[in-house]
């Protein structure tokens, strides 16, 4: 399952490139401030998108995200004291009578200043690195869908709610970031064939076994788990990933959420040990994908088998 990925965040280049239109109303909508709620989680990418925003609208999502920042900073140096104090504590009992438990409250409250400390920065860093660009499940993205036969772009938390399942099914099924593509007509009958769009990516990451890294058996002395690999088309490209998605509506508000749609994986990735893959579509099938025809899925389905042949080169992810 594609449990994360790299998106393209660069609204001017998706606007540009696919002819599409952001839809500032739905961004206004998801980083309206409420102190009372839960910050959304979106890529520090996709939040400094709107850096240097010319339009009315735009500005003020600026301001929602910088008030959002501003609580979110707030929070954090209120947990860096508390951990500084915690450190200082077990210092001074390690000094004293260095037991287990003292170790213990060392390292946690270590490592928990570093965690803090490191989303302090990214808050304050202009320069983007890669990894704010990587969405997780429960995290926004932008996905392009179709309205009225236009290309537009809204954000969507990448795990699908489906409009008749209560929110705790996020809790039941966490895998519905993903839509398997034997289960389209199944458990996603709400969404396929009615509610497509795409996600633009330029790599994704698989948690792979590691003997299963090298196409072999495991042996005795293999270390256990997983090892995360980060896949990437060779030659780099953006990939238009195709999404289901949904619009919620219940007591905790209004949700609008995708799952990428999985298949069997091509033969790169599935030689790296991992048995699902994500479904690329061909740029000339984009307009036909975002608009479907429910009474008409083999086409949709013909979409999804005529894929181009990528290579795939990947790495252990840091």
């Amino acid at each position: 399952m594609c449990y994360s990925a790299l998106i393209r965040a660069d609204y001017a280049k998706l606007v540009r490139e696919f002819g599409a239109v952001l839809s500032l109303e739905e961004f206004a909508a998801l980083y309206a401030y409420d102190p009372g709620k839960k910050q959304p989680r979106t890529p520090k990418a996709m939040d400094d998108g709107f850096a240097g925003a010319r339009t009315e609208l735009g500005r003020d999502i600026v301001a929602r995200i910088q008030r959002w920042h501003a609580q979110e900073q707030a929070t954090l140096e209120a947990e860096l004291a508390q951990q500084r104090e915690r450190r200082d504590i077990a210092i001074a009992a390690l000094a004293t009578r260095p037991t287990l438990k003292a170790r213990n409250e060392l390292r946690i409250a270590g490592n928990r200043i570093d965690r803090a400390q490191t989303r302090l920065d990214d808050l304050h860093r202009v320069q983007l690195l890669p990894r704010d660009n990587r969405i997780f499940p429960g995290t926004y993205a932008p996905v392009m869908v179709s309205e009225n036969g236009q290309r537009v772009i809204k954000p969507m938390r990448y795990r699908c709610r489906l409009p008749d399942a209560p929110a705790r099914n996020d809790v039941l099924y966490p895998g519905s970031y993903n839509a398997r593509r034997d289960s389209l007509e199944g458990y996603w009958r709400g969404a396929f064939g009615q509610r497509h769009g795409v996600v633009v990516i330029q790599a994704f990451y698989e948690h792979v076994s590691r003997h299963a890294v090298g196409g072999r058996a495991p042996a005795p002395d293999d270390r256990m788990g997983d090892v995360v690999l980060e896949f990437r088309p060779d030659p780099p490209r953006d990939l238009l990933v195709a999404c289901l998605w949904s619009e919620w509506d219940g007591p905790e508000g209004r949700l609008l959420s995708f799952a990428t749609i999985t298949d069997t994986p091509p033969a790169d990735i599935s030689a790296a040990g991992h048995d699902r893959g994500i479904v690329p579509i061909r740029p000339e099938h984009l307009d036909a994908w975002l608009n479907p025809e429910p009474g008409d899925l083999a086409s949709q389905y013909r979409i999804l088998d005529d894929r181009e042949e990528i290579r795939y080169v990947f790495e252990e992810s840091a």
